[in-house]
């Protein structure tokens, strides 16, 4: 059975620039379609500077909500109503849901999302060290997750010049204030890097480097930074192997790209759109068919 469109199909879709190679609609559209929702999912490419505009017109035309990616998910935040209570500590935003009333309620799912991906993996991060590359609506978002789920310290490398640092700094004090996690701020230093990510369980790359069509690009310079009881992931998912998770399994670590983080946040997203649940193990098989378990090193 094909997903109908009709006259009274509610636009659903995703914000920010790129968005052509985005997984999203293909996953939304084939939930709609296995639980009969009449909803219909399409990305939208728009700049940090059209996004007030945009917004405006999604609220004009009945739309539902929307996913929010780069460079947009910080810009976003300007533009709700209201925040959930992680939207609100990591100042950002990748879900917003436009209410009856056209009043937006802003939302992360990024976080909730990875560290889903995280257990699929089996890996906890309760009670252990990470270090994350990158402080923009992503890395903030797995930041804020990552303390509120226990753990015990992180480390967030960003440069000082990033028009995310101060923010960092922000929602670091707030999560110090509301946690027991030990948090650091710290500049791209390759001694200080190599010496965080040789005491951590946990290595995220949680920016866009090493996307697609920039594959040979990654913030670790080789494979001496990394050991085998590390874990690493990258939030990218395109490539299906970033130059870092292939670097990774060179120094026999555990490690996996970002496709199950999209599905889990994807999922979350979905439920606060639709107050269903979305059919995960369906999408796994039709979108997700190759195992995770070959992006892990061989044993």
């Amino acid at each position: 059975m094909e997903h109908e469109i009709t006259g009274h199909t509610t636009l659903i879709g995703l914000l920010g620039s790129p968005v052509g190679h985005s997984k999203s609609p293909m996953m939304h559209n084939e939930a709609f379609q296995a639980l009969g929702l009449d909803y219909c999912y399409l990305a939208f490419d728009v700049q940090e500077a059209n996004l007030k505009q945009a917004v405006d017109g999604l609220k004009v035309l009945g739309a539902r909500g929307m996913n929010v990616t780069m460079p947009c998910k910080n810009a976003i935040v300007s533009l709700c109503d209201r925040l959930s209570p992680a939207a609100q500590i990591s100042g950002a935003v990748n879900t917003i849901v436009i209410e009856e009333d056209k009043r937006i309620t802003g939302h992360t799912t990024d976080g909730a999302g990875f560290f889903l991906s995280c257990r699929e993996e089996g890996f906890e991060i309760k009670g252990k060290k990470m270090v994350i590359l990158g402080s923009g609506g992503a890395g903030t978002a797995i930041l804020v997750q990552a303390a509120l789920d226990g753990a015990e310290e992180i480390s967030v490398f960003t440069r000082s010049s990033s028009a995310f640092a101060a923010r960092t700094h922000q929602v670091a004090e707030k999560l110090r204030e509301q946690t027991k996690c030990r948090i650091q701020i710290c500049e791209y230093q390759d001694s200080l890097l190599k010496r965080e990510i040789q005491s951590s369980q946990l290595l995220v790359n949680a920016t866009n480097v090493g996307m697609a069509p920039k594959v040979s690009e990654c913030l670790i310079p080789d494979a001496s930074y990394l050991h085998p009881e590390l874990t690493v992931a990258d939030i990218i998912y395109n490539p299906k192997e970033t130059r870092l998770i292939a670097m990774a399994k060179e120094a026999g670590c555990r490690a996996f790209g970002g496709s199950y983080m999209l599905l889990y946040q994807g999922a979350e997203s979905f439920r606060l759109w639709t107050g269903k649940e979305m059919p995960v193990e369906l999408i796994k098989k039709k979108m997700f068919q190759y195992p995770h378990a070959l992006l892990r090193a061989s044993p």
